[in-house]
């Protein structure tokens, strides 16, 4: 038995046990059968319930927070949100796509979504938009995508396939090591060309993920783990506008109107809210005083808005997704499954844990928006449809005790 399986297998026994009555009468094979379904299904509902709310607080959120913006730029206040409305309903169509599709399909199909992932990156470098010094998006038609957000779900579907291909080879360093580092290597480098240090980062604490959940040593892991760490440290300080971040980041009342200005503004908005808030729709940050409130800096928006109440629901409302996730993962009912869970739940936290804490001041501002909440057109679509996956992992696991 792999290292791996019987970490993940021993949590999942233990969880099993503290939820299984004691003593219970086997039931009858139908009736079996049923609860197995009921308990199938409760686990995705639990799962969805915090990301609705997400999605109805950040369309809230979005009505206030673009409507500066919106007039602006385009004279309809009401431009952002209704292109939100849009991406959230292609969202919820990816969403059911994916919670009726067996998730199994995405092993054999890795390495051409891969494949089409690292193209479109590729494509971006070469006929992409250049905005704010960063070439990040293709125009195609009225659509505007970033095929960085596809590039997350693609790298961990990929890995996840590998790991589990490799299985026992994993103990082999050179098994474990030069996949990953051709499977992570080439996204990274297409990533740091455009440039987007922010979504390499999240990409590489993803994978980092799928590798605990794998069957890989642990001796491996910590290697990876301090390299990694390394490598973050000297691409953080490589570039000057990164430099000037971090610089930002430790003491933003240093310079407030530059390197300072977003970290200021945004306590400010936090600050201004108190323990309930302004009132919706009522933002004074909103006029031009924080910049990309309604994309990077909209928890500061719900912050000013709905004040720490408002601002703790939405924290609340992550760490329960999070932990429903990761028992989803636990229980799932085979490697991939366990996997490919791991790296969704790990990627959807890592990156809510990476905007809130760069709004409130306790991380480093890297511009990734808030998972469900944000302004973001396929952003919303990937990850709805990565959602989606999650619950056809929790609905296709046997209950506790139908185990064979």
């Amino acid at each position: 038995m792999t290292s791996s399986t019987t970490r993940f297998d021993k949590a999942r026994s233990m969880l099993d046990a503290a939820t299984e009555p004691a003593g219970d009468p086997a039931p009858s094979k139908r009736r079996r059968k049923v609860a197995a379904a009921v308990v199938r299904e409760r686990r995705s509902i639990l799962l969805v319930v915090p990301v609705v709310m997400l999605l109805i607080i950040g369309l809230g959120a979005m009505l206030s927070a673009s409507s500066v913006v919106s007039i602006r730029e385009t004279g309809d206040h009401l431009f952002y949100i209704k292109r939100q409305i849009l991406w959230v309903g292609l969202g919820i169509i990816a969403f059911v796509i994916t919670s009726r599709l067996p998730y199994r399909i995405y092993e054999r199909l890795a390495v051409p979504i891969y494949v089409l992932s690292v193209a479109a990156l590729m494509a971006t470098l070469a006929f992409g938009d250049v905005r704010g010094g960063a070439r990040r998006w293709i125009e195609v038609g009225p659509i505007t995508l970033q095929p960085s957000e596809f590039a997350k779900l693609a790298t961990i579907i990929v890995l996840a396939a590998l790991l589990v291909k490799k299985g026992p080879l994993l103990r082999q360093l050179a098994h474990f090591l030069v996949p990953v580092a051709v499977i992570l290597g080439t996204v990274f480098a297409l990533l740091l060309l455009q440039p987007d240090y922010g979504t390499t980062l999240l990409i590489g604490g993803a994978a980092f993920a799928v590798m605990i959940a794998s069957a890989a040593p642990l001796g491996f892991l910590a290697g990876v783990a301090t390299l990694g760490g390394a490598l973050a440290v000297v691409g953080a300080m490589a570039s000057s506008y990164r430099r000037d971040r971090i610089v930002g980041f430790l003491d933003p009342f240093a310079d407030p109107l530059d390197t300072g200005h977003q970290a200021v503004q945004s306590l400010v908005a936090l600050g201004t809210g108190g323990w309930f808030g302004v009132g919706l729709g009522a933002s004074r940050a909103r006029w031009s005083f924080l910049p990309n409130a309604h994309t990077d800096f909209i928890f500061a928006i719900i912050g000013e808005e709905t004040g720490f109440a408002g601002a703790s629901l939405v924290i609340v409302l992550f760490a329960l997704f999070g932990y429903i996730g990761m028992r989803i993962a636990l229980r799932a009912p085979d490697m991939y499954g366990r996997m490919l869970a791991v790296g969704i739940v790990a990627w959807l936290s890592l990156q809510a844990l990476i905007n809130i804490g760069g709004v409130v001041g306790a991380l480093p501002i890297t511009g990734v928006p808030l998972p469900f909440v944000s302004s973001g057109g396929n952003a919303m679509l990937v990850n709805l449809a990565a959602v989606g996956i999650l619950v056809n992992i929790a609905r296709s696991t046997p209950a506790a005790g139908q185990r064979s």
